[in-house]
């Protein structure tokens, strides 16, 4: 049976819980952004790094905020006003989640923007398969009738093409209004329990048949070799933190939404920890999906360089919408894959994406007295405008840098979101909550929420009052200003 928030609205499972909260974490972060930064950054010992980061920041934190939600049974702003009018703290304290809730819908809107990308792809490759059928090799390599250069050019092409672009965008951002605008039950909860197995069972097929027919060992010995001495590398370390606490969605309000529509028979310790580790597993297991075909592409003497750091393999959207393409016209059944790994790509974005829409969405249905439709259209829309504003940062010949100082010195408007959000909004939200959760909020309304008892308990509580917010802070510090890294 579903539980009832102040709206009226709960997920009708555990299993529904963890599907859109995995759903919410697992994006293009976990997908292209984890992989590079593992190989770049000692391979095993980043790898091993992180999941402790997982475990002694991520996870209490992530344990944290579903309970301010599961007890406020609101919005995330509301719910942490709640559970501060009851530890008898100042109402202030709700900025934590007032940050975190701003920063999910600026990340939505460029967040979808580049979601509209992969529906362009999606189109390249489907059309390309299509065409593949029509001639009777529906298992050759992709985009046969192109040259390395003209399959490279495909993304820098749709980024001068502002108008087509728009268009990208304005799809993609259609379908998560769509899905938020229906409500937890028939729009956010049916996409995540029907997307997320399915994004599973592509990610483990797509990992199988890189296994097969890519460089799986190479792509083995990038991910995971282990230099010992990256373990002190304050840099790997950095990268790992950020990576770990990013992940999992933390600092952005989600988390405190999804937690207000949990049941009151959610164990939410033992929910986060499943939250945790399928983040983590898709983070790994993406790498696995993608390197060997990657690597499979290239030549012998590149895989060797790349594997001693003579030279570094590209990452992030570089590695996502252009190098995999690439590895896609060589690959056997080419199209067909490419066409499978974009729809699973867009399958872990829009579960990101409404996930995103719906911490603004649940505060302002309460906040101003609208009806969910409502509410979701006009955020929905409002998020459009600035994304279509934040697109062109990605036209050369539209370049504009409003600001010019500190990480956003030379930034387009792009690149000031994302910076502000990543760097500031992210980590000040999830300190706070830290601070919150661990020094202020009673005692015993945390007790009875967090699914904890004996060793374990006073662990968390340690973790949650004293690492993790001077962990945060460092992230903060050192985002802000790199150059205290000493690089």
């Amino acid at each position: 049976m579903a539980v009832a928030t102040q709206g009226g609205e709960g997920w009708s499972s555990r299993w529904a819980f963890v599907m859109a909260a995995v759903g919410s974490a697992v994006g293009l972060g976990n997908l292209v952004r984890f992989p590079a930064e593992a190989g770049a950054n000692g391979g095993g010992a980043f790898v091993i790094f992180y999941i402790f980061c997982v475990a002694l920041i991520g996870l209490p934190v992530l344990l944290s905020e579903t309970l301010i939600g599961r007890h406020g049974k609101s919005s995330a702003i509301e719910s942490v006003k709640r559970v501060a009018a009851e530890s008898n703290a100042s109402g202030w304290w709700s900025v934590a989640a007032g940050v975190g809730m701003v920063a999910a819908f600026l990340i939505l809107t460029y967040y979808s923007v580049l979601a509209g990308w992969i529906v362009y792809f999606i189109g390249v490759f489907a059309s390309d398969f299509a065409g593949a059928i029509g001639s009777g090799a529906p298992f050759a390599g992709a985009l046969p009738d192109r040259t390395v250069e003209e399959v490279r050019g495909i993304l820098p092409a749709l980024q001068a093409d502002s108008m087509t672009m728009l268009v990208m965008h304005a799809i993609f951002m259609a379908v998560t209004v769509f899905v938020v605008a229906r409500g937890v039950l028939d729009g956010i909860e049916k996409i995540a329990v029907w997307l997320m197995p399915a994004f599973f069972v592509l990610l483990l097929s797509i990992t199988v048949y890189g296994a097969f027919s890519g460089a799986f060992g190479a792509a083995l010995e990038f991910l995971f070799a282990f230099d010992a001495n990256r373990l002190l590398d304050p840099t790997v370390q950095l990268s790992a933190l950020g990576q770990a606490l990013f992940s999992l969605s933390l600092g952005s309000a989600m988390m405190i939404t999804y937690g207000a529509y949990a049941s009151r028979e959610t164990n939410l310790a033992k929910t986060s920890g499943q939250i945790a580790t399928a983040d983590t597993s898709v983070a790994i297991i993406a790498g696995l999906a993608i390197f060997p075909i990657v690597f499979g592409a290239m030549a012998a003497s590149d895989v060797s360089a790349v594997l001693s750091g003579e030279q570094q393999v590209q990452g992030g959207l570089g590695l996502l919408f252009i190098n995999l393409p690439v590895a896609f016209q060589t690959m056997p059944a080419g199209s067909l894959i490419g066409l499978l790994f974009f729809i699973m790509v867009v399958f872990a974005a829009l579960t990101s994406s409404v996930a995103l829409l719906e911490a603004s969405v649940s505060w302002a249905i309460r906040r101003f007295n609208l009806s969910r439709p409502v509410a979701t259209l006009i955020l929905g829309g409002t998020a459009y405008l600035i994304g279509a504003w934040a697109s062109f940062s990605f036209n050369s010949q539209a370049e504009f840098t409003p600001l010019d100082f500190l990480i956003f010195s030379g930034q387009p408007v792009f690149g000031i979101i994302d910076e502000l959000t990543a760097k500031i909004m992210l980590p000040v939200s999830a300190l706070l909550v830290a601070l919150f959760v661990g020094w202020i909020a009673d005692k015993k309304l945390i007790d009875s929420e967090n699914g904890l008892s004996g060793g374990l308990h006073l662990f968390w509580r340690f973790l949650v009052r004293w690492l993790c917010p001077l962990v945060i802070a460092a992230i903060l510090l050192f985002g802000l200003f790199p150059g205290l890294l000493g690089n």
